[in-house]
């Protein structure tokens, strides 16, 4: 597969190794910040935190306005992962993150749609009790900082083209293989959300009607199907273990990844019919495994998509990891707070 030079990735994205949620090899880990205070930043410019809000922990950095990570912090996500204990768990951490008060503009992405005026949580089939939670207005009031929203997903695809791999790119789709499916969608150098803010739910799309019953009210979803526990209703093996075992040549263990790769790629024939992308990036736990898996997803989108609405399509990693969700959060705040 070759680059488009039009949308080269950073050096040595996807390339590197490192620990991710699932255990296999992740991408490129982000460079090392000050963890106590800020570091090195102009004192001139104001300050972005972005806050990526997940089912076990929240991630939170501290950036300058060229994406430079000047400090993190992650905070285990309260249980129950009620609105009101989650939102005084983030302004708690922000208060340690930044207590000088250097950032003025907080993004926050979050495991679900947000409205189109990036205010309220709409809802998360995955936290319990969130059904438009007014988040934007509760953390501004107690934060005395200007809030914007957005999809987890839609912030790591603006993570990744600011500063990984999906500089340059128009057109995207970001797909992240982990506990869930996310998913989200750039046309033109924007991220599309719909009339009503709620569109790129590209992991509840339906790939078997017949398929096991998804929290969304759809069943056989590609949640289903790709995430990790789609992978476990293949073999029983952990992830990192099925990968290892694949590294070595194991022919169950290459079938088991070639048996989801199909799947997957069944899911995205139906996404590139209505989206043509120029690009497909694949993040979130299971991307580790992605050489053993993408030559079966190649296979089914050359049988099943024509050759006019894969044309010039490129599948990479994400470059960034895990902390492409925060960076992309805190890009959101620049874009959208000025």
């Amino acid at each position: 597969m070759t680059e488009s030079p039009d949308c080269r990735p950073p050096q040595g994205s996807g390339a590197e190794s490192g620990p991710d949620s699932a255990g296999l090899p992740g991408a490129i880990p982000s460079p090392e910040p000050d963890r106590a205070r800020g570091g090195g930043a102009a004192s001139g410019a104001a300050q972005l935190i972005g806050i990526d809000l997940g089912g076990t922990a929240i991630k939170l950095g501290r950036f300058d306005q060229q994406g430079q990570l000047l400090a993190e912090l992650d905070v285990p996500t309260p249980r129950p992962s009620l609105p009101g204990a989650v939102t005084m768990a983030i302004v708690e951490a922000v208060d340690q993150l930044d207590p000088e008060h250097r950032a003025d503009r907080v993004g926050v992405g979050l495991p679900g749609p947000t409205d189109r005026a990036a205010r309220l949580a709409r809802i998360s089939i995955n936290l319990p009790g969130w059904v438009d939670v007014p988040l934007a207005d509760w953390l501004e009031s107690r934060l005395q900082r200007r809030v914007t929203l957005a999809n987890d997903a839609n912030c790591a695809l603006l993570g990744e083209a600011w500063l990984g791999a999906a500089r340059a790119c128009g057109d995207t789709i970001l797909l992240t293989l982990g506990t869930g499916v996310g998913g989200g969608v750039m046309l033109a150098g924007s991220l599309f959300t719909g009339h009503g803010g709620a569109a790129g739910e590209l992991g509840l799309i339906g790939l078997d009607p017949d398929g096991p019953p998804c929290r969304s009210g759809n069943r056989g979803s590609l949640e289903q199907h790709c995430s990790i526990a789609g992978l476990a209703r293949l073999s029983p093996i952990e992830p990192a273990e099925l990968c290892r075992l694949a590294d070595a040549g194991d022919a169950e263990a290459l079938a088991v990844w070639q048996r989801y790769g199909r799947l997957l790629g069944i899911g995205l024939s139906s996404l590139l019919y209505v989206l043509t992308p120029e690009l497909v990036l694949i993040g979130g736990g299971l991307s580790g495994a992605s050489h053993h898996f993408l030559p079966a997803v190649w296979s089914e989108l050359e049988q099943r998509v024509l050759a006019v609405s894969r044309e010039g399509l490129e599948i990479r990693r994400c470059a960034l990891g895990n902390g492409a969700g925060r960076l992309g959060a805190a890009r959101l705040a620049l874009d959208r707070l000025g």
